[in-house]
């Protein structure tokens, strides 16, 4: 009796674990969230409703990232803002992790980047990234004003950490938001994203 009781409780915290990764639907309302960012300030996915939102997943000393952020990351970012909307990168790697970098310094490191973002979100904890179901830095999301989640995989369509394969990929997230700013429906509205893997804590 003591072992199916085990047994049962090993399989339903399994089944939780699962849950607690399953990726938000494209289609479907993006999951709400609150979160202090490097500098201290609280951000909610609500307060920027009416307004298209960009999440981006980011850990600095992952190869993908680095090479993403050699000037694409950046370029995406110039582009996409720069029609008035919101980016937010999310940093999910846990405290425990070798590579976490604590606020002062993920501030620090995106700075020397010169990154183009509304604001960095530290998410230590992985709520915000498990309900996304976030896999991968970078791991991409599009949110309409109305906050349907319209896109949701990877950056781009080659995946590889060189820099050379920048220019012959096809910028999903680019594209994307170029065909809402057109009136268009997302052609590509889900892709497989590639990175490292997103350190969550235990």
């Amino acid at each position: 009796m003591k072992r199916m009781l085990t047994m049962v409780v090993s399989a339903a915290a399994a089944l939780l674990s699962t849950a607690a990764l399953a990726a938000a639907m494209v289609g479907q309302p993006a999951p709400d969230f609150s979160a202090v960012d490097t500098n201290g300030k609280t951000h909610r996915l609500a307060d920027y409703k009416g307004k298209y939102v960009v999440l981006e997943w980011v850990n600095p000393g992952c190869p993908f990232v680095r090479k993403h952020y050699s000037g694409n990351m950046q370029a995406t970012q110039k582009e996409i803002v720069g029609k008035g909307a919101v980016w937010l990168a999310v940093n999910s790697t846990a405290e425990s992790q070798s590579d976490y970098l604590p606020p002062a310094k993920m501030e620090a490191w995106m700075k020397e980047k010169n990154a183009l973002v509304t604001a960095t979100l530290m998410d230590a904890d992985g709520k915000i990234g498990k309900a996304y179901g976030a896999k991968t830095t970078p791991h991409m999301y599009i949110i309409d004003p109305q906050g349907t989640l319209v896109y949701a995989g990877a950056i781009d369509s080659i995946p590889s950490a060189r820099v050379e394969d920048i220019d012959k990929a096809t910028n999903y997230v680019k594209q994307a938001f170029g065909e809402l700013m057109a009136g268009k429906p997302v052609s590509v509205a889900t892709t497989t994203a590639y990175g490292c893997t997103v350190k969550y804590a235990n």
